[in-house]
Formats: structure tokens, sequence, C-alpha cells
């Protein structure tokens, strides 16, 4: 294993290095009122479309010595060892005996597997998922490996936070999402579709979220619940943007 020692490691650093970035929506909002604008993203070939899960944004990181942290999008939560650990939205207790699991085979590195946890009480969507509060899943849905963590770990905050909010970390393709998804046993946020084109309007992305997504596929107790969305990606994860049906929704029924 590579020499890391997590408690003389600054966790304000290696939080920063390790949060998922701002996923910009396809359509630009109005900074007036937060609708959104005629203005779509651009994706240079295809585009691959996956379902967006509303839940709770989730990590975990595995670290070069064998250890891990989990995390909520904003704060470490708990790390490997410890008694103690943050029960905020059961994150946790949720993925423990997971990221127990991936350690055992971690092959050293820093790698950190990003998943939506939902269903149980996480969030106003939860029902949408399961009718059941004790019921939980996850999805993955993206993987960053920092082989230069040992230099990274010396930066600056301004830097890292710069260097994340523009797409600095190095993130898995989606062939290589997919091998590492396999071989952790992980079930992948849904692939819904891949296209050359995407809509440029604000009604026809709409039309195109009923009619490609009118109901989750990820219930967890078979309930027919609604979706949250799609992101949509290029297969080497370079561009990526989301689209949300209350965005939407809201944007058309101001234009009526």
């Amino acid at each position: 294993m590579t020499p890391f020692d997590l408690r003389a490691t600054d966790l304000r650093v290696l939080n920063s290095l390790t949060k998922y970035p701002s996923i910009p929506t396809y359509h630009e909002l109005d900074p007036r009122n937060g609708g959104l604008l005629e203005s779509p993203a651009a994706f240079p070939g295809a585009v691959i479309a996956t379902e967006k899960v509303d839940g709770t944004n989730s990590r975990l990181v595995l670290l070069p010595d064998g250890s891990y942290v989990i995390g909520s999008r904003e704060e470490l939560l708990f790390a490997r060892g410890d008694l103690i650990g943050n029960p905020a939205l059961g994150i946790v207790e949720q993925l423990r005996p997971v990221a127990d699991r991936l350690a055992e085979g971690h092959d050293g590195g820093l790698r950190v597997f990003f998943l939506e946890l939902y269903g149980g009480k996480v969030g106003g969507a939860a029902k949408q998922y399961t009718s059941d509060p004790s019921v939980f899943g996850w999805r993955l849905f993206d993987v960053v490996e920092l082989d230069d963590w040992a230099a990274a770990l010396t930066w600056p905050a301004a830097q890292i936070s710069a260097w994340r909010e523009s797409g600095g970390q190095p993130f898995a393709s989606e062939e290589a999402l997919a091998a590492l998804a396999g071989r952790a046993g992980l079930a992948l946020t849904p692939r819904l579709f891949t296209a050359e084109a995407l809509p440029e309007s604000v009604a026809g992305m709409h039309a195109l979220l009923v009619e490609r997504l009118p109901r989750t596929l990820v219930s967890l107790d078979g309930r027919d619940g609604r979706a949250e969305g799609i992101v949509f990606r290029t297969a080497d994860r370079k561009v990526i943007a989301k689209a949300r049906f209350q965005d939407y929704e809201r944007t058309l029924k101001r234009r009526r």
C-alpha cells in the first residue's frame, strides 16, 4: 500500500478534493427568475442519457492505505474505524457495509464512488420510489480516480475549488465507469438512450422528458413513481448537463 495517514491529512482539503461538482442545466437558468432560457448546452457528438435519481448525493472515498471515508455532498461523515458517525440522512448506516466490502478489494490509489442514496426518508421525493420509509436504494453515477493524490492534497483551498468546478477531476469514461461498477457490484443509474442530437428548445426538451422517462426506472417496491429528470453526458464525460421536469414545467407554465 502507498503510505497514507488519514489522521495526518487535512480533512478540509480531502473533503474539497473529493466533492462532486455542480452539474449545469441543459438550458441556461435565467438569473432573474430561475426559469429556463432558450440557450441549450452544446454537445460534441453522441450524448448518453441516464435517469437523474432524486435522493441525496453520497460518496465513498477509498484511500491509498485501504481505509475509507463516507461523505454527503458537502461534508465527510465517517471514517473506517470510527466509533461514532454522523447519522445525517442515513448515509453512513446504509453505505458502510458497501464501503467495507469495497475497501477489502481496493488496489491502492484514491478512488471516489459517487452514489445517489434514495428512498427511505431521503427528502420529499422518497415517496416516488417506495411507500416504506425503511427501504433505501443507491445507484452509482460517477467515479473519480485520482492518481496524483499526494500533490493534490497540498493545494490551497481556492485552487482545489477552481479545479473541481472547472472539470478538473479525472472522472471515469462511460466504458470505464461500467467496468468499475461491474467489479464493485454496484448498479448504475439507468441508461435510457444514446442520441446524436438533442432538442434545442425548452418545449422540445420537455416533450423528450415526457416521452422518454414517464416514470422512474428505479422504484424500490414496484411503485409507479415520478422521475426527477435526465442527465446527459458525452462518453468521455467531458460535457455533462441535467434536465429536470420541474424546471421545464415551471418555465412553460410561466410562459402560458
